[in-house]
């Protein structure tokens, strides 16, 4: 019931997540990403365990084919489950359960990897693969929701729509993007919108906020807006 591109993006070293779906808030189930250890998308008949006990594998040094052989031989439901992961290394590991609901299945590329289940047909994530190669001139974000885009022209989830996310996570050990449409009659739409709404105060200001090189970041509110103002500038300017 559902269709995800989990990916790095060489440019930036960014590793993201983006999700469709005919079911509420998947972006409290599918995506989780963690700085420095990498990125599983857990779906189907979903196991959060997937994500939560996936990551912690991953940490421990697992490679993604080993951190996803181990959630398996654990799970009795493995036959309903389906998922796919990229370790810090860019590994890229995707299992498809015998019993999810057709059309189901996924495919791998260098940098990443599409998944889906109770798809119109393998177009889906065909088309979705397909633009995410084609379009490297966008922005990582408007790439990858570009990409579930043209899988929900191709027919997307065969239920219909109702929710979508978009997960970044940059250097930084906190998101730079957690966007989630939970209930909306257009999800992808929706989810574009706010990635542009994104640009118009928030990825400036998060620029300011705690980093690892600054843990207190900027404080003082009138240095703050000065370099809010600077970032907007140079954005407008490309």
């Amino acid at each position: 019931m559902t269709w995800s591109i989990v990916a790095k993006d060489h440019a930036t070293g960014q590793l993201g997540i983006a999700v469709s779906t005919c079911a509420f808030a998947v972006g409290a189930r599918v995506p989780f990403i963690e700085t420095g250890t990498g990125a599983i998308a857990s779906q189907a008949f979903v196991n959060p365990f997937y994500g939560l006990r996936g990551m912690a594998l991953l940490r421990a040094g697992a490679t993604a084919q080993q951190a996803l052989d181990i959630l398996k031989a654990q799970d009795e439901g493995r036959g309903q489950r389906q998922a796919h992961l990229q370790d810090k290394a860019g590994r890229i590991a995707a299992y498809t359960g015998a019993d999810c609901v057709p059309w189901c299945g996924h495919l791998v590329r260098e940098t990443f990897s599409v998944a889906g289940n109770m798809l119109a047909g393998p177009e889906v994530i065909a088309e979705t693969a397909r633009i995410f190669e084609a379009r490297g001139e966008l922005p990582f974000a408007k790439r990858l929701i570009a990409a579930l885009q043209a899988g929900e022209a191709a027919g997307g989830d065969k239920r219909g729509k109702q929710s979508a996310a978009l997960l970044i996570h940059d250097d930084e050990d906190y998101a730079l993007f957690d966007l989630r449409v939970d209930d909306h009659a257009d999800p992808l739409a929706e989810l574009a919108r706010l990635e542009r709404v994104a640009h118009e105060r928030y990825l400036h200001y998060r620029k300011v906020m705690p980093r690892r090189d600054d843990p207190a970041g900027v404080t003082d509110r009138a240095e703050i807006e000065r370099l809010i103002a600077e970032s907007i500038a140079a954005e407008a300017r490309g």
